[in-house]
């Protein structure tokens, strides 16, 4: 029997069709390292073993590497910082410090739970944020749909009857004719804001700056950012000190990984505030991020020793926040979107239906 080499998967032929790591296969892979490490296998059995079992090619190509640079004398967390996009700083850094402590399965037990924590919080703003786009879209949809396909329909047959129409119905009507001349330029113009603005957010840093800026003083929207960056600055920060990061480090990295440039700068505002002997406490007084009860609770953590348990009960406190906060919000947009969808359509129609009145009165 002839040996034949195994055919390249598509992805490694058309790397973009690779698929993307997702939390759950990082979450699942961290679970699984800390078991291992701490039923005593070595370092690189444990990386062997997880890439032969994972699914995801783009995964398993990564951890292949990551154990080809160990068996090369690399330290874990060096081989795990070469792949930037998958282990960002926080896992590297949690890592380095579990390696220098000897306490590599505590740390990955930590970071699977806050992993598990930061995609929940995720998931939450992004719902809070899409549930309202998605209902507004195909509420716009329907109205274009109606105002292009159908009144043009009702347009003719009102013209074959001749007359003078309604008021509301020749509004409708108008609408309609001035949205058929203009729907593909309407359609291009939206794509070129879209992309306009994707871009200066991807290439300016003054730009992305001020929309997130924007996106913080939102009237409910805003609230409830705000309270997601306390609930993971708190959790993040929380379990890098429990881990051994030095505060200064430890900050640095939750600023950066923060995902909004105004928190990040007050959080290094903090930093430098703490490298010159302030507390943490004090250069967070007066913060229009961090609200009031935050900071008192971290600077009682501070007097009291106690500051990773202070850290996480405030990050307990404000994911139940951002749960009541979302599920408001919901329940306040429903009833809002409905009424507008409703009523939007419902116009629409009831012009549409005012001269077939006329005309049976007419015809009566």
């Amino acid at each position: 029997d002839k040996v034949k080499e195994k055919p390249k998967d598509i992805s490694e032929i058309f790397p973009f069709l690779a698929p993307k790591v997702t939390i759950k296969d990082l979450v699942v892979f961290t679970r699984q390292f800390a078991v291992m490490v701490d039923a005593g296998l070595p370092l690189v059995q444990c990386l062997q073993i997880l890439a032969d079992q994972q699914e995801n090619v783009t995964f398993k190509n990564v951890l292949r590497a990551v154990k080809n640079d160990v068996e090369s004398g690399s330290t874990f967390a060096d081989a795990l910082g070469r792949h930037p996009k998958i282990f960002d700083d926080l896992f590297v850094n949690l890592v380095a410090a579990g390696e220098v402590g000897g306490i590599l399965d505590t740390i990955l037990n930590r970071l699977a739970v806050q992993l598990e924590k930061a995609e929940k919080l995720r998931k939450q703003l992004k719902g809070a944020m899409v549930y309202p786009a998605t209902v507004t879209v195909i509420a716009i949809a329907c109205i274009v749909l109606l105002l292009v396909k159908v009144i043009p329909v009702f347009e003719q047959m009102f013209l074959d009857f001749g007359g003078t129409l309604p008021g509301p119905t020749q509004m409708v009507i108008n609408l309609s004719n001035w949205l058929q001349a203009y729907i593909v330029y309407m359609l291009g113009g939206i794509f070129a804001v879209v992309t306009a603005y994707t871009q200066a957010r991807r290439r300016s840093e003054p730009f992305r700056f001020q929309t997130d800026k924007m996106m913080i003083n939102l009237p409910v929207f805003g609230n409830i950012i705000k309270k997601v960056a306390v609930a993971r600055f708190t959790r993040t920060l929380g379990t890098m000190i429990s881990s051994g990061v030095p505060i200064l480090d430890g900050l640095d990295i939750v600023a950066k990984t923060a995902g909004n440039m105004v928190i990040e700068e007050e959080l290094q505002h903090t930093r430098q505030a703490i490298s010159e002997g302030k507390t943490i406490a004090e250069p967070l007084q007066g913060s229009k991020i961090f609200p009031g009860m935050m900071v008192q609770m971290v600077a009682v953590g501070e007097e009291t020793g106690s500051m990773e348990a202070m850290l996480t009960k405030i990050a307990d406190f404000y994911d139940d926040e951002v749960d009541s906060a979302v599920a408001g919000l919901t329940a306040m947009l429903e009833p809002i979107m409905m009424v507008f969808m409703g009523g939007s359509i419902g116009t629409i129609l009831i012009a549409m239906y005012l001269p077939i009145f006329t005309i049976a009165d007419t015809i009566t």
